[in-house]
């Protein structure tokens, strides 16, 4: 008895739970009654509920009742609609008792409409041609790849993340480039050559490709958002699909637009598609699609080759799109030059304390929740250590550690004003020249702050600074941007934080002597040393309006392994772990450790 009892009460918890989940995220209402729609709730597209499996689940005679199937994009949610009551009320029982999965089934008064449109307008220039090829061509085009052939790492290699194979030249993913005076002896194989030569008669290229990539995915597989260098390649860039369909992204500032490549078909990047926007496959087992009847569906992977042919450039690049061309933009591929420490510090001055100075206030209402590798490294110092924040803000790493005397140091007197009123010990100070005695401090932290210094000697000389006054055996964790935010075909928290609204198009034009390239807010960082905007709104006097100010802070961007050579020119300390944390690179110090 007290069993059925349990599992009643469990049954209308779990009636509730679902009940008030479909009211509030789809203002669905729930019925007690037998009608012809049920909902199957923690069973959709977020937990690999696709069609196929739907009709696999069901026995035949249910399946031939069923009106309709409706998946809900981003949902955990289904919506199955039968011929009648009697039918739909066979289909709920037989659903809550299927033992693999753990469905809860629902009556429901009506099936929400669900908004079924993914074919967003492609970007411009992008040309998809489906079937392109004929099923014998592609099995010739397969069969015509020799992976095993390919040992060679100048020809074909094994990435963590696909099969790959180069003809012609190497595509170096490092730069997505080539080096033209370093030719392959495997040239494209002939079988392309019939499919070459109708891309040239139907004028969809006028020139013979001399390159091609043919990359394997296995489900699960992908590639990172990309551009193909403009300066190595002539446009288009044209990439054929075999095998199966895929889901490719591509992206511009905060605008995505997922495109279906379907098997056999042809996809030409030409203009502003080519030029502008990255392109990549994120790595999953399925993709969400639009099924033959128009709704969503998901759709499992299966192998993919695809086979991109390019032609090299062999000069500069003049595409109308200066602004993203590594050509026109020449100050995107040289290292920042200052002639003296007096220029890097009016960089510094002007771009990094000036502008902190006007933002604090907003800055420290987005800087609140410590990192969490940071606050574990904090946590782990002895009971009565000296930790200094070199570089404090207004705090956020400051009163971590109750057992230990933690002291701050900025420039910008607005976020220590913010420090002060939070009881912390702190004080005005570059990081260039911090005011203690040698070996008189426990530990140093120094969170997101060297990469605002413009010289590989000013870095250097604060990361010697922390070394100088730390004690023998102390610690320092030390925290920079890094130029790649994505890393294991994962984004950064950075990029991650992209609110997906459209680019307004205009770069923004800062008031400077120096010239820089600006950077677009959540987007991959494509320079070394670049401006960062950051938008102040201000409320405007008897109107509700707000007006914008935009400050330009000045960032170093650190490439892998640029942070650990800095630091091994320090003397007198050793670096006991390196690593990437959300878009950081990140190392921790020891003062006079053996290297052995």
């Amino acid at each position: 008895m007290d069993q059925k009892i349990s599992f009643k009460t469990k049954l209308a918890r779990k009636s509730k739970k679902y009940t008030n989940i479909l009211k509030q995220k789809h203002n669905i209402d729930t019925s007690e009654c037998a009608t012809k729609s049920v909902a199957i709730c923690n069973g959709g597209l977020t937990t690999g509920l696709s069609r196929e499996k739907i009709m696999d689940i069901l026995p035949e005679q249910l399946n031939t009742r069923l009106e309709s199937i409706d998946f809900v994009e981003n949902s955990s949610v289904t919506f199955l609609s039968c011929r009648d009551t009697n039918s739909a009320i066979q289909l709920k029982e037989f659903l809550n008792n299927y033992q693999l999965c753990d469905f809860f089934v629902l009556f429901v008064k009506e099936v929400p409409v669900i908004s079924t449109k993914r074919d967003l307008e492609p970007p411009t220039g992008l040309v998809l041609i489906k079937n392109f090829v004929t099923e014998e061509e592609e099995k010739v085009w397969l069969e015509s790849i020799n992976w095993d052939a390919a040992s060679d790492l100048d020809q074909g290699q094994t990435l963590k993340h696909r099969r790959v194979r180069h003809f012609g030249f190497q595509f170096e993913y490092g730069t997505n480039n080539v080096n033209p005076d370093k030719p392959l002896k495997e040239k494209i194989p002939e079988s392309c050559r019939p499919v070459i030569d109708r891309m040239i008669d139907r004028k969809l290229i006028s020139w013979t490709p001399d390159q091609l990539t043919v990359n394997q995915y296995e489900p699960g597989q992908g590639i990172p958002p990309h551009i193909d260098t403009h300066s190595a390649f002539k446009d288009p860039i044209i990439s054929l699909s075999l095998e199966s369909e895929v889901v490719m992204e591509f992206r511009r500032n905060e605008k995505l637009i997922p495109l279906v490549l379907p098997r056999r078909s042809l996809l030409l990047m030409c203009g502003e598609s080519r030029y502008c926007w990255t392109h990549g496959i994120t790595p999953r087992k399925s993709d969400v699609t639009n099924g033959p009847d128009g709704k969503l569906t998901l759709v499992e992977r299966k192998r993919r080759t695809s086979f991109t042919f390019r032609s090299l450039l062999r000069k500069p690049c003049s595409c109308p799109f200066p602004l993203h061309c590594d050509s026109q933009n020449q100050i995107s591929e040289e290292p920042l030059q200052l002639n003296c420490d007096k220029a890097a510090s009016k960089l510094e001055n002007l771009h990094v304390h000036q502008v902190y100075e006007e933002i604090a206030n907003h800055f420290s209402e987005t800087r609140h929740k410590p990192w969490p590798n940071v606050l574990t490294f904090v946590e782990a110092q002895s009971p009565g250590s000296i930790i200094l924040d070199v570089g404090c803000g207004n705090g956020k790493y400051m009163g971590l550690n109750q057992k230990s005397f933690q002291i701050g140091c900025d420039m910008s007197q607005h976020l220590l004003k913010i420090c002060r009123d939070r009881q912390f010990e702190v004080f005005v100070s570059n990081c260039l020249h911090v005011p203690f005695r040698d070996n008189s401090i426990d530990c140093c932290i120094s969170i997101a702050v060297i990469h605002h210094l413009s010289t590989e000697d000013r870095r250097l000389k604060a990361i010697s600074e922390m070394v100088r006054v730390l004690r023998p055996g102390g610690e320092a964790l030390i925290y920079v941007w890094a130029k790649n935010q994505f890393k294991d075909q994962q984004k950064s928290s950075y990029l991650k934080q992209s609110n997906n609204k459209p680019s307004e198009g205009k770069p923004f034009a800062p008031s400077t002597p120096f010239s820089l390239p600006v950077h677009s807010n959540r987007t991959q960082f494509c320079h070394s040393d670049l401006l960062v905007p950051w938008k102040l709104k201000h409320k405007q006097q008897k109107t509700d309006d707000k007006e914008e100010e935009v400050y330009f802070r000045y960032y170093h961007m650190f490439d892998e392994g640029e942070l650990e050579l800095v630091c091994s020119r320090v003397t007198d300390v050793h670096i006991q772990r390196s690593f990437y944390d959300q878009g950081n690179w990140c190392v921790v110090l020891k003062k006079g450790a053996s290297k052995f």
